[in-house]
């Protein structure tokens, strides 16, 4: 069985666990294409991708399982999965409108290893939703990253059909790397603020789907970090993609 079957074959499952279970499991599978493949400022693949994933909620426990498929040769990965991960996150509300999150995260690539991160963060319902997540990788990398992130929601900007709203979402977001972490992924000796994040997209509802398409501008804080060209030459990225996504 090949890396694509395994990865149809395991959302294939969840979903079904889905739907045998309806009236305790939330199910939410969705289809994400984007021009690039960008991960905390590190260009992973510079050409398109597809990214399925799907999701099981019970509560406020959820299970997620995410790959990503390279759409082109440039990795040498063309039709197959170089990234499939594995999630499981715990979220609730505290007084004073704040959220909380903690979870896990399993990395694993497969020509290149695995990885665990675990997580925990804070929300707050407050104008641009504030939110900060602190990720801790404990096997060789033994590092921290830390994510302050920002959104915003509009319900109804435009529409494409008087039955057809669309609706836009504003996300910022920076990120941290501890010595250990930029080290690990940047080989540099110190830590950095790391990487800037903007997104933009366009959430319509079409048939019972979700349809977003998007953009993305991500771009490099650190000189240190951008003389490195770990990733490729360049240390900002604009790219475009569609995310498609459904409830069940």
């Amino acid at each position: 069985m090949n890396k694509l079957t395994k990865i149809a074959a395991g959302l294939v499952i969840l979903v079904m666990c889905g739907s045998v279970a309806a009236e305790q499991l939330e199910t939410e599978i969705g289809f994400d294409f984007f021009g690039k493949y960008v991960w905390r400022g590190q260009n992973v693949t510079d050409e398109p991708v597809f990214q399925p994933w799907v999701t099981l909620g019970y509560g406020g426990l959820t299970a997620e399982l995410w790959g990503n498929l390279d759409l082109t040769n440039i990795n040498g990965d063309e039709g197959d999965f170089n990234e499939y991960n594995w999630a499981l996150d715990y979220s609730g509300d505290l007084e004073g409108g704040i959220g909380y999150s903690v979870g896990v995260i399993h990395y694993y690539f497969p020509s290149d290893g695995d990885t665990t991160e675990i997580y925990a963060g804070l929300s707050l319902d407050a104008l641009l939703s504030p939110s900060l997540t602190v990720y801790y990788d404990v096997d060789d990398v033994e590092g921290f990253y830390i994510f302050a992130g920002a959104e915003h929601g509009i319900e109804k900007i435009a529409e494409l059909t008087p039955e057809i709203p669309i609706g836009m979402e504003l996300t910022a977001g920076i990120g941290w790397g501890d010595k250990d972490y930029t080290e690990a992924y940047w080989d540099v000796d110190s830590s950095k603020l790391q990487d800037l994040t903007f997104g933009m997209s366009f959430p319509m509802e079409i048939a019972g789907w979700t349809v977003s398409p998007n953009l993305n501008y991500v771009t490099l804080t650190s000189g240190s970090l951008r003389r490195t060209n770990a990733y490729s030459t360049s240390s900002d990225y604009f790219f475009a993609g569609v995310g498609v996504s459904k409830s069940f």
